[in-house]
């Protein structure tokens, strides 16, 4: 392996194996070499030309040396060219590209691993120096080298999205201070400060907005081009732009805690969980690497039991034919790959994987579970009604405001936002919150429940009965144990609700809807959107009841949910999908896939993305396993040369790199 950074280092498996071709670290240390500074500035192109011709000009070197060295052995043939002179020659062409080879060879050995692609690459090269075949061993490393060139370019524009996140983080941020506006680095600004942002730049970090309102480009965090417009009191995350007017914005996280900075952490992470396919090979590589080189081996002497005109050369150089061949470089270099490649592609398209392991449980799937509630529906829920029951309608709304107030609830907050100001002066205490069935307090004296009507039924309240018709979301209110009214919300169903659940239906995938709203709203929603099943009046304990039967019936299921409430299913689950992953932390920590523009959609997007990424490793898996198979048999029995062994080699790997390239380039 050709080491291009000074500062790179390989890592070793359990067993001391070095790991051949590590994907992982490769992106890892880029990214830290490029962004590990506090200061939140990217030096990664201050030495950029030099870097690229220091990359490079190994292989440009051994190419040149090599070319010429051909041209003087098969068309000039100058008298020269002979003898020491011819040895040396190549010698030159092979060091640029053979030494870090070597080097990393002799590292692995010193843990304990022979059988590396570095041992593999170092024994067939330097055997083709020894039976003079120069001009062979020389092209072998030269190609390798040149394939490891090809895998860096592809690791890079497999990171590309990643490292679009990493490059909108702004270097310099405008706060106030002493009575002026200063420019100092993200990093040095504490939670509380206050902000600046001018229209056409970037949001530096978390926080609130003070301004009246502001339109931002989200695109980077979301995949969402539509602008979205933020007022007065909303959140704001670092990473938007700003699109329209000087904003100011109250810090609410440090530089190092920002959503953003949790995105980046979780997506780079994302490659050290691997799919069974990438375990499947590893695990192969380890048993069949050891069995090739026993085989060169035995093709190398065994034939002297057997062949009358026995010739060690010869059988030597079929050895060291087979030796190239057997190297598994197509296999651990093109898988990995191919999964980063396709976590790139949703992290695109504002799809957050936690490990390319979900990316294959997403292509068993064949059960996507869903909340109602925003995940189906907006959550942005309104008040329609208020129906007072023996009090005034003024002092009802007050009641259930006040100790609504003390729930995050999405209904909760409609109630105190069409409650207004009227709460401000209101002492609520002792509040309880009785798990699915709503808030019990003390208000003026008074005991009040709110929730819905398991609530009044579990502290046995008699109220009228007409109102369970009633299809809207409704709470219900009993002071000192008295019905006393009810005030109805409703929710607004999501544009591509309706579109995702076809989709999903075009996969054959069955859907299902579970909520803790009530039968007659969840029926409602269902039959709009044609769920195939929808259960409604469920607590939290029932979901888990319920995710449990379908998974008896042995189904692979993904549950879609907020992340934090469902938690218990989501753990059950298969896969946990969180929508609208960027306003919550506990979301980014809970889920397996965090879709960040809480769009119904983008799960069809994802099961795509995860059956995209598997037909293109396993293309890759039967190529590389195809041509070599092929190769080995032509090289076993003296077919094959050192070239065809390069391609089997090299030139499957280049081949497998570029299709699994392929899904950068997919568009949804």
């Amino acid at each position: 392996m050709i080491n291009k950074d000074p500062n790179h280092k390989h890592t070793y498996d359990a067993t001391g194996k070095m790991t051949c071709c590590s994907l992982e670290e490769k992106i890892n240390a880029k990214t830290e070499h490029n962004h590990s500074d506090d200061d939140g500035h990217d030096h990664s192109h201050d030495s950029g030309e030099e870097s690229l011709l220091k990359q490079y000009l190994p292989a440009i070197i051994s190419f040149v040396f090599l070319v010429s060295g051909l041209v003087f052995d098969y068309f000039i043939k100058p008298s020269f060219f002979q003898g020491y002179t011819r040895l040396i020659w190549y010698i030159v062409a092979y060091i640029p590209v053979g030494i870090p080879v070597i080097k990393d060879a002799i590292k692995s050995i010193s843990k304990g691993a022979f059988f590396s692609e570095f041992f593999l690459m170092s024994i067939a090269t330097l055997g083709a120096f020894f039976i003079k075949e120069y001009s062979e061993g020389v092209a072998v490393m030269l190609f390798y080298a040149v394939g490891e060139l090809f895998q860096t370019a592809a690791v890079n524009r497999a990171k590309r999205s990643i490292k679009a996140l990493l490059d909108i983080r702004p270097d310099t941020v405008n706060v106030h201070r002493n009575g002026t506006l200063q420019t100092v680095s993200p990093t040095q600004i504490k939670i509380g400060e206050f902000i600046q942002v001018k229209p056409g730049e970037k949001v530096a970090l978390d926080g609130i907005l003070i301004s009246a309102s502001a339109a931002f480009n989200t695109s980077a965090l979301t995949g969402e081009s539509t602008p979205d417009t933020k007022n007065e009191g909303e959140n704001v995350y670092a990473g938007m732009i700003n699109l329209n007017s000087v904003s100011d914005i109250k810090v609410t996280a440090l530089f190092k805690d920002s959503k953003l900075s949790k995105i980046l952490e979780m997506v780079q992470d994302a490659t050290t969980r691997k799919a069974p396919t990438q375990l499947f090979i590893s695990k192969f590589a380890k048993v069949y690497t050891p069995i090739v080189v026993f085989l060169a081996i035995g093709i190398c002497l065994l034939p002297y039991l057997f062949v009358s005109n026995y010739v060690f050369s010869d059988w030597l150089y079929k050895s060291l034919v087979f030796l190239v061949i057997s190297c598994p470089c197509a296999l651990v270099i093109s898988i990995p790959l191919g999964y980063f490649g396709g976590i790139g592609l949703a992290s695109k398209n504002g799809i957050l994987f936690k490990g390319s392991n979900f990316l294959d449980i997403m292509t068993k799937i064949d059960t996507v579970v869903m909340d109602k509630t925003g995940t189906l529906t907006k959550g942005v829920f309104k008040v329609q009604e208020i129906k007072a029951v023996g009090i005034d309608e003024k002092e009802l709304l007050k009641l259930t405001a006040a100790i609504e107030s003390k729930s995050t609830h999405p209904i909760a907050l409609a109630v105190v936002l069409h409650a207004g100001n009227s709460i401000d002066k209101v002492s609520v205490d002792n509040v309880e919150e009785i798990s699915g069935h709503g808030l019990k307090g003390t208000i003026e004296g008074k005991e009040v429940l709110a929730g819905n009507l398991k609530l009044l039924k579990k502290f046995k309240i008699e109220y009228d009965r007409t109102i369970e018709t009633i299809v809207d979301t409704i709470v219900v209110v009993a002071v000192n144990n008295k019905y006393v009214g009810y005030i109805t919300i409703s929710d607004e169903i999501k544009e591509d609700a309706a579109q995702a659940i076809k989709d999903l239906h075009s996969l054959n995938i069955k859907t299902v809807m579970l909520s803790g709203d009530k039968q007659t709203v969840v029926d409602k929603v269902a039959q709009i959107l044609k769920i195939d099943n929808a259960f409604g009046n469920l607590l939290p304990e029932n979901k888990v009841e319920k995710v449990q039967a379908l998974k008896n019936e042995n189904r692979t299921l993904a549950f879609v949910g907020d992340g934090v409430n469902d938690a218990p299913v989501v753990a059950l689950a298969d896969a946990g999908i969180a929508m609208g992953g960027l306003g919550s932390d506990a979301t980014i920590e809970t889920a397996d896939i965090v879709i960040q523009n809480d769009q119904p959609s983008k799960i069809v997007t994802a099961i795509k993305i995860g059956k995209i990424t598997k037909n293109i490793v396993w293309q890759n898996i039967i190529l590389a396993m195809g041509v070599k198979v092929i190769v080995l048999i032509m090289g076993a029995v003296g077919i094959a040369t050192l070239w065809e062994a390069v391609f089997a080699d090299v030139g499957v790997a280049l081949l497998a790199i570029l299709n699994a390239v392929r899904i950068q380039r997919i568009k949804f």
